[in-house]
């Protein structure tokens, strides 16, 4: 085996494969890559069995072959590797890398250990990768960090007719986004699965440049053990399935009668991040809404203490005092890409609804909605 590439582009592709490596992993071969030279290109992989990704790349093949290295130390390697050609060799039980006067010697592990690739599952059609990135971005802050409760820490993805709804919950909030979805076949039945939280943010942030993600699953309902795989650019990736679905949210978001709120969303998240400065950990920070148009942010206690008032107009309530967990708060306003934010509000301790409201310079406002529970205000 011996092939010839850019250094940039080698090390880029170590680098989107690494991806799929685990922490750690009894199983030593499940922490190398293979690397599978053919003519005019150079396909490198990796697994751990509940993920797997492939990257293939444009490269000089001198001798056709494949081999298996320690991936993390690959990796390690590509970073200082001078910018210049690169030439890879497998001599005899070692791999060596060599550019710019620079060599490395690598020792290889069993080819004949290392388990099988999952096989691809049909596709099921298609979505806009910068999109499907903006959207696993935005409710990822919802994903819930109890191993104990595995399909709380994945994000859900509902494929329903020309929409692809995303989202988590960590029972304390619930982030929802959805974005156009293009099936393969019309008509075809709605799916929603469950997949790691953890894992699809990287992928869906590695594949936010590939233009159209093909999206292929195998399994038609969330039992637990399917495959979901993505495409695209070169880029091939599966994620094994969570068992479980996650609350239906539907009649969460379904407030009957709320005060409604509005006011800048980048102004009202600079005040909690001022605000907090005083708050103790995970003490909350309360909004008292006036119907004069003002929302006054309080946050500390006793001496420490810490106020900011803002503009905001109030319908459906003379005044209205809510608080919330200052963290909390904070990501689902940045979250927002517009520049005006809606609470849909039903009193403290109780749930609140927040949503993007499109301003004069907004071209569109995104189908986003989090909803956040309120905690008892300050005494």
């Amino acid at each position: 085996m011996e092939f010839r590439i850019e250094r940039s582009a080698f090390a880029e592709a170590v680098a989107w494969a690494a991806r799929s490596l685990p922490a750690r992993s009894p199983v030593p071969v499940l922490g190398g890559l293979m690397l599978d030279a053919a003519e005019g290109r150079l396909r490198i992989s990796g697994f751990d069995y509940e993920a797997s990704g492939t990257i293939e790349v444009p490269a000089e093949t001198l001798t056709a072959g494949r081999v298996l290295v320690l991936g993390r130390r690959l990796l390690d390697i590509c970073r200082v590797l001078p910018d210049a050609m690169v030439v890879c060799a497998l001599q005899g039980a070692r791999f060596t890398l060599e550019g710019g006067g620079t060599r490395f010697g690598l020792s290889t592990l069993p080819t004949q250990e290392y388990p099988a690739l999952p096989e691809l599952p049909p596709v099921r059609g298609k979505v806009d990768a910068a999109e499907f990135a903006a959207a696993v971005a935005q409710v990822v802050i919802a994903v819930g960090r109890d191993d104990s409760l595995p399909v709380l820490t994945g994000i859900q993805l509902m494929l329903d007719g020309e929409s692809m709804t995303v989202a988590a919950t960590d029972r304390y909030r619930y982030a929802v986004r959805t974005v156009p979805w293009k099936p393969e076949v019309a008509g075809s039945e709605a799916v929603q699965v469950v997949v790691p939280g953890r894992r699809m943010t990287e992928i869906s942030r590695s594949l936010a440049k590939a233009g159209l993600i093909r999206i292929g699953l195998t399994s038609s309902g969330g039992s637990g053990g399917g495959l979901m795989a993505f495409e695209g650019s070169g880029m091939r990736t599966t994620l094994r399935l969570l068992e479980g679905r996650l609350p239906r949210y539907d009649k969460l978001f379904t407030l009957n009668g709320p005060a409604v709120a509005v006011t800048q969303r980048e102004a009202l998240a600079d005040a909690v991040r001022r605000v907090a400065v005083v708050a103790a950990p995970n003490s909350p920070i309360q909004l008292d809404f006036s119907a004069q148009g003002t929302v006054l942010l309080q946050a500390g206690y006793e001496d420490d203490i810490a106020s900011q008032e803002l503009a905001a107009a109030l319908v459906g309530s003379d005044d209205l005092a809510v608080a919330f967990n200052a963290a909390y708060l904070l990501e689902a306003l940045n979250s927002f890409n517009a520049s005006r934010v809606r609470f849909e509000l039903l009193g403290p301790g109780q749930r609140a609804l927040l949503s993007g409201v499109p301003g004069e310079d907004d071209a569109t406002c995104e189908d986003h909605r989090h909803l956040l529970m309120s905690v008892r205000q300050l005494s």
